[in-house]
C-alpha cells in the first residue's frame, strides 16, 4: 500500500465507520480496488498522480462504468486529499453512507450516528 492508502486504511479498518467492514486491495471482476465495503457495495479509491495522466483516463472510465453497471458505488480521493485533510475524506465517506443508506434496510450495527 502507498502511504496515503495506509493513512486511509487506519481510519477504515476495524469497522471504525458506523460499524461497516472495509477490505483493502479487494479483487472485483478483473480489477483490484483500494478499499471495498461489500455491505454497501462501496468502492473507495485513492488516486495518485498516475491517474491524472490522459492515457489512464480511458481505462479508469471503463473500469468505473463496469462497476457502476453492476451496482457498485465509487468514491475517489487524491493522495493530496488524504495527506492534507483526512478528516474531510472521512466525513465525505460518512456523508455518502448516511445519504445513501436506505431507511428500509435498517441498521444491524446499532446507532448509525455514533
Amino acid at each position: 500500500m502507498t502511504q496515503p492508502e495506509t493513512i486511509l486504511w487506519s481510519k477504515l479498518k476495524s469497522k471504525n465507520i458506523y460499524g461497516y467492514k472495509f477490505r483493502r486491495q479487494q479483487p472485483i471482476f478483473d480489477y483490484i480496488v483500494d478499499f471495498f465495503c461489500n455491505e454497501l457495495k462501496l468502492i473507495v479509491e485513492v488516486d495518485g498522480e498516475i491517474h491524472a495522466l490522459i492515457e489512464n483516463a480511458d481505462s479508469d472510465k471503463k473500469r468505473e462504468n463496469i462497476f457502476r453497471t453492476n451496482g457498485y458505488h465509487i468514491l475517489r480521493f487524491t493522495n493530496f486529499d488524504i495527506h492534507n485533510d483526512i478528516e474531510t475524506v472521512i466525513d465525505k465517506i460518512k456523508e455518502y453512507i448516511t445519504t445513501n443508506l436506505s431507511p428500509y434496510q435498517g441498521d444491524r450495527r446499532g446507532s448509525m450516528y455514533e
